[in-house]
C-alpha cells in the first residue's frame, strides 16, 4: 500500500544531539582528541579574558568551529554559520544545544586578533603534538622539511609603483590593466592591498604571482607535522624557514632532516650539520659546482629511506589546498596568513591522529 505525504511532528520529543550522530562517524575521535588539547588549554583562556563582564562565545567553541570549517571546506564564517543553524552534526561538534542560538559570523573576525595577540593557535598546535607524543607517534630523530606556495588574496592589478607613479590602467572602475614594457618587482612595487604579499613564481616555467610561502618539518615515523611557518615568498625563504624550525625541534641527540634539491645547496648543508642535523637532500647534480653532499652522506641506508618517506609531506599540502583551502588565503597580512596555515596544518595532524590505533601497553588486559 503506498504511504501517504504527509509528515506529522510529535507534539515533544525526548534525544539529544549524541542520538543523530552515527557511533562510527569520523568526527567522533577528533572530537575526543580536540577536547583533551582544548581541556589542556584553561589557564590560557582564563588569561585572555575579563573577570567580569558579559560572558563571551566560549573559545572552545570557536576554535571547534574553525575546525569545523577546515574539515568540511566551508569558504567563509558566513556560511559556517548558516549550516549551523540547521546541521545537527556541526551543533553536536562545536557544543552547541539544538535550542541554543547561533552567534553572528562577525563574532571570527573580532576575536581573530584576540587569538593572533595571545598564540593561541600555536598553544594548541603543541597541546595536539604532546598529546601524539604522549602516545609515542612522534620521531624525535628523523625529520622531512618542505615548502608550499599560498597565492595572496590580491591580484596583479593591485601591484602598482611604491613612489606612486604610473596608476599601470585604461581608467575605470576595473578597467583592463596595461603594463607592457615596465619592469615591475617586488624592490620597487607592492601590492596595495596585501603589502606583506611579494610577486614570485615557482620555477622558470610558471607564471609569477602574488603569493606566500607556508613551510613545515614532519617528523618521520607517523608522518605528523611538527612545526609550520608561514613567510613571505622568497627565493632562500624555504632554507632559512627550514633551519628556524630546526632550531626549535625538540630533542638533543643527532637527527637527519629529508628534502628535495632545492636544499641542495652548500650554505644549508653546512648550517645543518652545525645544528647537528645529517642533510638527507636528494642530489642536484645539475646545480653549478655540482651536488653540496657526496657519498659519504648517501651511500647509508638511512639516505634512501629519508628521500622515500620525504615525499610523504606533500599529502598534508595536498589535504590542505584541496580541503583545507590554502591554495589561495582568503586573508591579508602575514600574521593572518600564517594563522590560517598553522590551523589547517593542525587540522590535518588531528584527521591522521584520529586514524592511527593506539597500542595497548602489555599487561594492562589480562
Amino acid at each position: 500500500m503506498r504511504g501517504s505525504d504527509i509528515m506529522q511532528e510529535s507534539l515533544f520529543m525526548v534525544s539529544k544531539l549524541e542520538d543523530f550522530v552515527p557511533e562510527d562517524h569520523p568526527l567522533r575521535p577528533i572530537r575526543l582528541l580536540v577536547n583533551e588539547a582544548l581541556g589542556r588549554m584553561n589557564s590560557l583562556f582564563d588569561t585572555i579574558y575579563a573577570d567580569s563582564g558579559r560572558d563571551s562565545i566560549a573559545p572552545e567553541k570557536l576554535l571547534r568551529a574553525l575546525l569545523l570549517q577546515i574539515f568540511h571546506s566551508i569558504r567563509s564564517e558566513r556560511m559556517l554559520m548558516e549550516q549551523m543553524r540547521y546541521n545537527l552534526l556541526f551543533r553536536w561538534f562545536v557544543g552547541i544545544a539544538m535550542e541554543d542560538n547561533i552567534w553572528n559570523h562577525s563574532v571570527f573576525s573580532k576575536n581573530r586578533d584576540r587569538l593572533l595577540e595571545h598564540e593561541v593557535i600555536e598553544t594548541f598546535f603543541a597541546e595536539i603534538l604532546a598529546l601524539a607524543d604522549r602516545r609515542g607517534l612522534l620521531s624525535n630523530e628523523h625529520f622531512s622539511v618542505d615548502g608550499t606556495l599560498i597565492q595572496a588574496w590580491a591580484s596583479h592589478k593591485s601591484f602598482r609603483p611604491k613612489d606612486g607613479s604610473g596608476g599601470g590602467t585604461d581608467g575605470g572602475r576595473n578597467a583592463q590593466a596595461n603594463w607592457k614594457g615596465q619592469p615591475r618587482c617586488n624592490d620597487t612595487h607592492a601590492s596595495q592591498t596585501d603589502p606583506d604579499a611579494r610577486l614570485y613564481r615557482k620555477s622558470h616555467n610558471t607564471a609569477a604571482i602574488l603569493s606566500y610561502q607556508g613551510h613545515i618539518v614532519m617528523e618521520n615515523r607517523n608522518g605528523l607535522v611538527v612545526s609550520a611557518l608561514t613567510t613571505r615568498a622568497d627565493g632562500t625563504g624555504e632554507r632559512q624557514a627550514a633551519l628556524a624550525m630546526l632550531d626549535g625541534v625538540k630533542g638533543k641527540g643527532r637527527k637527519t632532516v629529508g628534502a628535495d634539491k632545492a636544499y641542495d645547496t652548500a650554505d644549508f648543508v653546512a648550517a645543518c650539520r652545525e645544528r647537528n642535523v645529517v642533510p638527507h637532500v636528494a642530489q642536484n647534480d645539475s646545480r653549478p659546482g655540482g651536488s653540496a653532499i657526496d657519498g659519504r652522506t648517501t651511500r647509508h641506508e638511512g639516505y634512501g629511506i629519508s628521500q622515500t618517506i620525504r615525499k610523504r609531506i606533500e599529502e598534508h599540502f595536498g589535504w590542505g589546498k584541496t580541503v583545507g583551502r590554502i591554495r589561495q588565503t582568503v586573508y591579508r597580512g602575514l600574521r593572518r596568513v600564517d594563522q590560517h596555515f598553522k590551523l589547517t596544518m593542525l587540522a590535518s595532524n588531528v584527521v591522521r591522529i584520529a586514524r592511527i590505533p593506539v597500542g595497548v601497553p602489555q599487561g594492562v588486559l589480562q
